[in-house]
């Protein structure tokens, strides 16, 4: 057994002091308000802290104690037992957050496991999925400020460690005769596999009391963590090293799952089990463990880009700079987080949502509230950027959930498009304007060429920033919804004036010369190409899970379902009469209208363009709604225009009728 419930709720309770050190690179500075609020703060920080250390040691020494089911030391079951009951005690008691119930339901799903003697893969994806909630809800240091210097760690081992834990890690020192319990052996693979960088720096500062493992808290920070880093790789050699350095740099997947410190040092080799083979996850972690300075090259990206922008926005507007604080926090999106969008879209739509919703109201408050909102913010970002690394290292999609995602996606951004499409098809058609229609269905071919040409120029020739996907989209939007706000005030004007038949024969075919052919070409490429690249994007997400068949099988029966919608308002529009077909057209179009100028604004306000002030409103990205004042003010006057213009068109319908012939 190697230890007792004394000492470790001793070892838990003395974890609070970890709090007098600096603050990690991770963690965001902040200002403190008032000295009530710093000593809530702490309270809350220890108290996760407390529960982190207890869900570590049972995801880690619950391997020694239950073997296929039966239990293989009663003094080490006991203590699982002991912990679990513990842990459980502590997540019922921690302040409240959003996310509390989901921690309580997995360390009560964790204590459950422990007392069916569920097997030990089991029980320690519950306490990592438990532990990787608690950090993402309740923020705490997990990481050092930069990458430790390995060599100082063996240097320190040697020295202090050593005599107890033996040159290799063995836990079979000189020193260790005689010692109760024994000290650990960090050479044991399967413990190792379930042991993180920050469970290994905890202990190592702290120490364990009622053992013969001291507190090293008088050694430099700096110096703490290179120990850590050391002990952590004692359990691989050169050979997996080797094999992870070859993962490391063959993989852009895997580069982007490790963006910071803070992923290695809280990433355990079972953890990484759903995404690859154990022995793959070890040789990774042999690589970077001993070589943390391999993450810090080159530039950041993702969501270690996205917290790193954001500390330094924090800090501008604390320094009073918010000029420089807001493009800081729009870096923090648009070149952080809004590469990531697809792939966290088709995995956890919500989370994505919900981060893009945060990312606004961290802009507003940075434009216009009080630094304390501002900090409150952004401690909810860096909470949910926790949320994202968690989506991210969960490993590839089920092949099911490719096939939707790319159903759904291609369904969504293919049928607005679609839409406007098939109405000037279908206006054309009535017109018997056979010549112009060729223009139409140039522009919406020559979109997807050009939808695909400018996927390939970014993907391979240069990269394009976030900004410029974002006004793209968003002019594109704005664009499009003015164009169709005219034309259906147009149509419908002429469907209250009842005289279709003449109008079209008489007045569409003579008044349609090149200029307005080209203009058809010109709404059609608008219409088509928003959607393209974006679809694109979605669709090289998904198609990193690497279940490439369902990505087409999903993709073909999108386009079939497009196919058919088309095939059925075509010939319901032919069957139609021409004056409902031009009313219900109009109404179509205008709708069409009010959703597009809402994507647009919105677009434009993640690029900095249009300022965003949150409202608590619902957000129904179907009909362009976005809960900020300013894209629900867009859509109102689009649907009062809308909503005037038909009321005047009617009226002068009426004039028409009751004028003396």
């Amino acid at each position: 057994m190697r230890s007792t419930l004394s000492w470790t709720l001793a070892l838990v309770a003395g974890l609070a002091g970890l709090l007098s050190g600096p603050a990690l690179a991770q963690t965001p500075a902040t200002a403190p308000s008032t000295t009530a609020s710093n000593s809530a703060s702490a309270t809350q920080a220890t108290d996760a802290r407390q529960l982190w250390q207890l869900l570590d040691y049972v995801a880690v020494d619950y391997g020694g104690a239950v073997e296929n089911g039966q239990v293989a030391s009663e003094g080490e079951y006991t203590e699982m037992l002991d912990f679990s009951a513990n842990a459980l005690q502590q997540a019922q008691a921690l302040p409240a957050h959003a996310d509390k119930a989901k921690v309580v339901s997995l360390v009560t799903q964790l204590r459950a496991a422990v007392q069916a003697k569920a097997t030990a893969d089991a029980v320690a994806q519950l306490a990592h999925q438990a532990a990787q909630l608690l950090v993402a809800a309740y923020p705490m240091p997990v990481a050092p400020a930069k990458a430790p210097d390995i060599t100082k760690g063996s240097q320190l081992f040697q020295q202090i460690c050593a005599s107890c834990h033996g040159a290799t890690g063995g836990g079979d020192g000189p020193a260790a005769q005689g010692l109760d319990p024994q000290p650990i052996a960090f050479s044991d693979a399967q413990r190792a596999n379930a042991r993180s960088l920050m469970a290994l720096y905890q202990v190592t500062s702290q120490g364990v009391e009622g053992t013969s493992m001291v507190s090293f808290g008088a050694l430099p920070e700096d110096d703490r963590w290179a120990l850590a880093y050391f002990v952590g790789g004692l359990s691989y050699n050169d050979e997996l090293r080797a094999t992870g350095k070859a993962l490391w740099q063959s993989d852009a997947g895997l580069r982007a799952r490790f963006g910071d410190l803070a992923a290695l040092s809280t990433t355990t080799a079972q953890s990484l089990t759903p995404a690859m083979p154990i022995e793959q996850a070890r040789a990774v972690l042999a690589y970077l463990r001993a070589n943390p300075e391999v993450i810090s090259e080159g530039k950041a990206s993702g969501v270690a880009l996205s917290r790193q922008r954001l500390a330094q926005s924090l800090a501008a507007l604390q320094a009073g700079d918010r000029n420089q604080a807001m493009k800081l926090a729009l870096s923090a999106y648009l070149d952080g987080f809004e590469p990531l969008e697809p792939t966290i879209a088709a995995r956890n739509k919500a989370l994505m949502t919900q981060v893009e919703s945060a990312m606004v109201q961290y802009r507003a408050t940075v434009a216009s509230g009080t630094l304390q909102e501002a900090e409150a913010a952004a401690q909810q970002l860096q909470a949910m950027f926790g949320q994202v690394e968690a989506e991210l290292n969960a490993g590839a999609s089920a092949a099911t959930a490719t096939f939707v995602g790319a159903l759904t996606i291609l369904l969504r951004e293919g049928l607005e498009a679609l839409l406007i499409v098939i109405g000037m098809v279908a206006l054309l058609r009535k017109a018997g304007r056979q010549d112009a229609l060729r223009y139409v269905h140039a522009g919406w071919s020559s979109a997807l060429v050009a939808g695909g040409m400018t996927w390939a120029i970014a993907t391979y020739l240069v990269e394009i920033s976030g900004a410029s996907r974002e006004v793209t989209e968003g002019l594109g939007s704005v664009v499009a919804a003015l164009v169709l706000l005219s034309v259906g005030l147009w149509m419908h004007s002429k469907s209250s004036a009842g005289r279709w038949q003449s109008y079209l024969s008489e007045k569409l075919s003579a008044s349609m010369g090149q200029g307005s052919m080209w203009g058809l070409f010109a709404l059609a490429f608008v219409s088509v190409y928003r959607e393209v690249f974006e679809t694109v994007l979605f669709f090289s997400a998904l198609a990193s899970d690497g279940h490439h068949g369902a990505l087409l099988g999903g993709g073909l029966a999108a386009v079939a379902i497009l196919g058919v919608i088309a095939w059925v308002l075509l010939r319901t529009s032919a069957r139609m009469p021409v004056g409902r077909f031009f009313s219900a057209t109009s109404i179509l179009v205008a709708v069409l209208a009010v959703v597009l100028v809402g994507k647009g604004v919105s677009s434009l306000q993640e690029a900095g363009w249009v300022s965003a002030t949150p409202l608590a409103a619902p957000r129904i990205e179907l009909l362009g709604m976005f809960p900020t004042m300013e894209t629900l003010l867009a859509q109102a006057l689009v649907l009062a225009l809308v909503v005037f213009g038909f009321a005047y068109n009617r009226a002068a319908a009426r004039r028409a009728v009751s004028a003396p012939q």
